[in-house]
């Protein structure tokens, strides 16, 4: 625990002091997304069967849209029950002609990663793994990932296909980036929590009577036990080397891990150990802006055609962030005003609503990195009205005019007046 003691202004060394064997990884919140720790996480590499929870995304959204459900049956073809016989590839048997639902060949993908499952579910999904193929990057253009190429289901490198890989060459394999994975995995467990109920079972017992220890060692009962670990994905390949997407929750928080290119399969689980380490010993959830704050120097915004000549604004709600020990007081704010909102001579016009948006509070650190948040939000919060401010009536506004009108005579008769001494 002393290697991650806090020390002000020294964010990125701690992060390079992390010892990771692994070519890239990424640390996030698994509720809002925001980024912790980072190496390397926007370097392209090979994902292997973490390609996997594409496919699970792209399942349980065909479930919840109604095209297939849990309790279908999926009859396994000549193809399927031949790739599952692979020598040297993960997978259970599944026999030719013979029919399982789509929650067993859902378990074998998900605890076991295997292969001919995830082929077969591509296959009632799309028709063809190719078809699906060209949803999964569809999809995953969609959900932002921004650095993806997928060749087929399962994160086998098509030369383990047995001559049927679906695009792409002879030789090649899915890939994404470390923060692509990690953004992956946060969609897929905040848009189907229900997925972690299968990720988080230690082994899997099939209908041929054996059991399959799950691929995650991390969780529970398994040789890296890790407390609080529920899932999520593993995968390997020649040219991916060892990776690893884990996600861990202890005492409300969550964070989603990701380590990619480790060193061998031991070593994957010994990154996401120092990764979960590190955040929960160096980070805590603080609130740095509180509801209702008010900009010192800042608290109101003139008001023009109103019966009050200001408006008091104000957050409209708090913002919580993961801190470094002994860093909540390391960030400072920005107001910025909706222009839009704002006439030629930079007020606003009455009629005003009580949490009528405004314009946003930006929130940054004063020392130390920024690493954003893996959805692309900012942390900002909207400024609003604290109060309302009707539009005065006719009389009120002439009797303005004519008070200013007078006004400016009377400044000018002074001035002149002025003048002759």
């Amino acid at each position: 625990m002393s290697q991650f003691a806090y020390q002000p202004g020294e964010a990125v060394a701690e992060s390079d002091n992390l010892g990771l064997k692994a070519e890239a990884a990424i640390i996030i919140d698994g509720k809002t997304g925001q980024i912790v720790y980072e190496k390397n996480a926007d370097k392209v590499l090979g994902i292997a069967s973490m390609s996997k929870m594409m496919t699970e995304y792209i399942i349980m959204e065909s479930i919840k849209n109604g095209k297939i459900s849990w309790d279908q049956k999926v009859k396994i073809n000549k193809y399927v029950h031949d790739l599952s016989k692979a020598p040297n590839l993960s997978n259970v048997g599944l026999t030719e002609g013979e029919d399982y639902t789509v929650k067993e060949l859902y378990q074998a993908m998900a605890i076991y990663s295997g292969n001919a499952a995830t082929v077969a579910l591509a296959q009632l999904v799309s028709g063809s793994e190719k078809n699906f193929v060209k949803l999964m990057n569809e999809r995953a253009s969609k959900l932002g990932l921004k650095n993806h190429r997928f060749v087929n289901a399962s994160g086998l490198n098509n030369s383990d296909l047995l001559g049927e890989y679906p695009t792409g060459k002879a030789d090649d394999e899915n890939v994404m980036t470390a923060k692509d994975t990690a953004l992956l995995a946060y969609r897929l467990i905040n848009d189907y929590p229900e997925v972690l109920k299968i990720a988080s079972i230690s082994k899997l017992k099939f209908r041929d009577g054996k059991e399959y220890p799950n691929f995650n060692w991390m969780l529970p009962g398994l040789i890296f036990e890790y407390k609080g670990v529920d899932g999520l994905k593993t995968g390997s390949t020649d040219y991916a080397g060892y990776g690893h997407t884990g996600t861990v929750i202890r005492d409300g928080q969550r964070y989603i891990t990701v380590v990619m290119k480790s060193t061998n399969k031991n070593e994957r689980f010994a990154d996401s150990t120092k990764l979960m380490n590190y955040a929960y010993a160096t980070f805590k959830k603080e609130k740095v802006l509180p509801a209702k704050y008010q900009v010192k120097g800042e608290e109101t915004l003139s008001v023009v055609k109103g019966k009050e000549k200001s408006v008091k604004i104000e957050s409209e709600k708090a913002i919580e962030l993961l801190v470094e020990n002994g860093g909540k007081d390391n960030y400072k704010t920005d107001l910025v005003i909706d222009k839009n909102k704002l006439n030629e001579a930079g007020k606003l016009t009455a009629p005003i609503k009580k949490g009528e948006k405004l314009g946003y509070i930006t929130v940054t650190p004063k020392k130390g990195e920024d690493y954003g948040y893996i959805n692309g939000n900012s942390t900002k919060v909207n400024v609003v009205a604290a109060e309302t401010v009707e539009k005065a009536n006719w009389f009120v506004l002439s009797m303005r005019a004519v008070g200013g009108f007078f006004g400016d005579v009377w400044s000018s008769v002074a001035s002149t007046v002025k003048g002759w001494f």
